[in-house]
């Protein structure tokens, strides 16, 4: 089956808003650093998608969503810097991809279509943040980001220590 990401507008948020919410459950009972501790309610899933609806509203978050067969797979956030100094900038943010669909190209996919994205919007530099030694972290290298450091004991994980993250760029040509 073929995978199509594409741009999710505010009107249409309200019918994903359910599958979003599942896909963020997915990611942090698999013990994702995505902001959340496991379990993670019902209500925390929707209150966070209905902050992300309002910056998708407002032109500030571009949401992709990646489906198969009309099946949500994957889901990424552009976070747009609106300061009048930052306006070439964004975050990457919330790259999630369902357990079960994972190792398929999806969140390398996601990833491309969010720099193309970002392209489009004027966004030459790309900031993100993912755990230290997160499987994660090798995607992002193989697609050319680069660490710019490592924050310790910057998130807490489930088994309740600190660990550190690693904060990476990438210039858009």
């Amino acid at each position: 089956m073929s995978v199509t990401i594409r741009r999710v507008t505010a009107q249409e948020f309200p019918q994903h808003a359910s599958a979003l919410t599942e896909l963020l459950r997915d990611a942090v009972d698999a013990e994702a650093s995505v902001g959340f501790l496991p379990p993670m309610s019902t209500a925390e899933g929707q209150e966070f998608w209905q902050s992300v609806s309002a910056g998708v509203a407002a032109g500030t978050t571009l949401l992709l969503i990646a489906e198969e067969a009309g099946q949500l797979v994957g889901t990424v956030q552009l976070v747009l810097a609106t300061k009048p100094n930052g306006l070439h900038r964004a975050e990457v943010s919330k790259l999630l991809v369902p357990t079960w669909a994972q190792r398929r190209g999806i969140g390398r996919q996601l990833m491309r279509a969010a720099e193309e994205t970002a392209r489009q919007h004027g966004r030459s530099t790309l900031v993100l943040d993912t755990l230290q030694g997160a499987g994660s972290e090798l995607l992002y290298q193989s697609l050319g980001y680069t660490a710019a450091g490592v924050i310790p004991a910057f998130a807490r994980v489930p088994s309740g220590e600190l660990e550190a993250t690693v904060v990476y760029y990438k210039l858009l040509k």
